[in-house]
């Protein structure tokens, strides 16, 4: 009964937000940088494009599994794919585990790199 009602009162998982890769690479310069969690494969990891220093590859069929592990950092996290579509994917799959914190870098790899020109 009781974690009937907790379950019944619990605080909904926050929706993940937006960053842009501007507000991406200013919280990675600063206290508290957020983790970085690339939900790509790892041939897109190693790939052409590559990946942001730092990041953590799990790719997105392997986070229900992992969730736990990504949780337990204590950090802030922003989901990164080829563009957002599976980081926001991955995103609200977190929040719904109850994550907090957690944000998807719109345009994902495509604008990191373009941003890098």
């Amino acid at each position: 009964m009781l974690g009937a009602l907790s379950r019944l009162f619990r605080k909904p998982p926050s929706e993940p937000v937006w960053i842009d890769v501007a507000a991406l690479r200013a919280q990675m310069a600063g206290e508290g940088a957020p983790l970085i969690l690339d939900v790509r494969g790892p041939d897109e990891f190693d790939g052409p494009l590559g990946h942001i220093e730092g990041a953590v590859l799990i790719p997105l069929p392997e986070l229900g599994a992992r969730q736990s592990e990504v949780a337990a950092t204590g950090r802030p996290i922003v989901c990164v794919c080829l563009t957002d579509k599976r980081s926001s994917t991955a995103a609200a799959q977190l929040a719904a585990a109850g994550v907090d914190r957690v944000s998807v870098l719109r345009g994902g790899m495509k604008a990191w790199r373009e941003a890098a020109r």
